[in-house]
């Protein structure tokens, strides 16, 4: 990856109607978040959409933005939920080295290469929750002990990895990973996400900071924004429980297959039929 440094807080083409754009996607984005992931569909789709913004300094500067909104949404549902850290903590610190192992894969290799994966994963994550309508209203968990912690590590690193490369729908994979791997209600698997999604925005940042392709004048802008959203959707959450959890969670996954697919199609398939 080139360094870029920006001369100024914000980009020279954003105008007044851009920038309200970008806030109201970034406010959205952060409810989304807090409630179950993948604000990043709203936030990172705005971001490309301010004149003169690279997809480097737009992934950049939504992870600067991401880092207020799901650091609100963690402690508002750390003081509601109480989740254990005995899972969360471990799990976000492997979660941050390989999420900025994944931003530098992501400075090499084009969003293209893996987003066909994630359509087919994404699919199988709603048919999976679609099919098992009792998945995630209570706790049971799968494993105890040192296998439980181990599943929870190989589950942040592989999560933070595709967070540093890509990002859109992080929060939810964390989400469903939580629920179908280690035995959480919707609710608690929020909880820990949240804090596991705080490490994973942090590592790529590390990563994009010192090139300077962060926009920091946007970003807190964004921040500001995104932290509002994640205080909303957070108390939301926390009031409407498990299965209002689990309903969002559908529908953003559907949307994520939506958005996902169409770059496949335009990236990957349409090329090869013209």
């Amino acid at each position: 990856m080139t360094h870029v440094f920006p001369g100024e807080l914000l980009p020279e083409g954003l105008t007044p109607e851009v920038l309200a754009l970008v806030l109201v996607a970034a406010l959205a984005a952060g409810w989304i978040d807090a409630v179950v992931g993948g604000g990043g569909l709203l936030q990172l789709p705005a971001l490309l959409l301010v004149p003169g913004m690279s997809p480097v300094q737009a992934l950049a500067t939504n992870k600067l933005a991401s880092v207020f909104g799901t650091t609100t949404s963690a402690v508002t549902y750390y003081r509601r939920v109480h989740p254990d850290l005995r899972t969360a903590l471990p799990m976000a610190g492997v979660a941050l080295v390989c999420s900025f192992a994944g931003a530098s894969v992501a400075a090499a290799l084009p969003a293209s290469v893996f987003k066909p994966v994630i359509v087919v994963a994404l699919i199988a994550i709603a048919a999976f929750t679609v099919l098992r309508p009792s998945l995630g209203e209570v706790t049971a968990l799968r494993h105890s002990g040192r296998r439980h912690h181990g599943v929870a590590a190989a589950t942040g690193a592989g999560i933070g990895f595709y967070d540093g490369i890509l990002g859109p729908g992080t929060g939810s994979f964390l989400v469903f990973a939580m629920v179908s791997l280690l035995g959480y209600d919707f609710l608690n698997a929020s909880a820990k996400a949240k804090i596991v999604n705080v490490a994973t925005n942090l590592g790529a940042l590390l990563f994009f900071v010192p090139y300077g392709a962060v926009f920091w004048g946007l970003g807190l802008l964004l921040g500001a924004a995104n932290t509002f959203g994640a205080y909303l959707g957070a108390r939301t959450a926390t009031a409407r429980g498990s299965r209002f959890i689990r309903v969002v969670f559908l529908v953003v996954v559907t949307a994520l297959i939506g958005r996902v697919g169409w770059d496949v199609w335009t990236e990957n398939l349409r090329p090869l039929l013209s």
